[in-house]
């Protein structure tokens, strides 16, 4: 019952601050977990502590599946999930052009001191499209990954 009463207030309080696209994608992300034998993982962490994390899986040079994880706020779960969709179909070298601002046009904006979870979704985006770039240079170190 008290679950029910601080998720009724959580939702309350994100209508007046948030997009109905942040409400939803925080509510119910999507892709969310790890790709095993991935072909590109990213992981930072933000100014305020939470953590992203992003796995590509890349055929073709084109990214076929992307999933993340986070122990952040809603706001950064709607950054992660979101980004996930944004990537997932397009070509890497049009993945790599997707920063900060693409993510909160997509998202229909997020309040200024929460700006910070889209850079953060960019900039682990940007680490596992590197990872990709380095493995698909040296294909022998996917062999030595978690």
């Amino acid at each position: 019952m008290m679950e029910e009463a601080v998720e009724k207030e959580y939702i309350l309080n994100m209508h007046g601050n948030y997009s109905e696209t942040v409400i939803d994608h925080a509510r119910n992300p999507r892709n969310v977990g790890n790709i095993p034998n991935c072909d590109g993982f990213g992981q930072c962490s933000g100014e305020c502590g939470d953590t992203i994390g992003i796995w590509l899986s890349v055929k073709n040079e084109r990214i076929t599946r992307a999933t993340f994880w986070t122990d952040g706020c809603g706001a950064t779960i709607a950054c992660g999930s979101m980004i996930t969709e944004l990537v997932t179909g397009r070509p890497v070298a049009e993945a790599k052009k997707i920063n900060r601002d693409t993510l909160l046009h997509a998202l229909g904006g997020l309040p200024e001191d929460h700006v910070h979870c889209a850079a953060l979704a960019a900039d682990t985006l940007a680490e596992a499209l590197q990872d990709y770039h380095e493995l698909a240079r040296f294909p022998w170190k996917k062999a030595y990954m978690k």
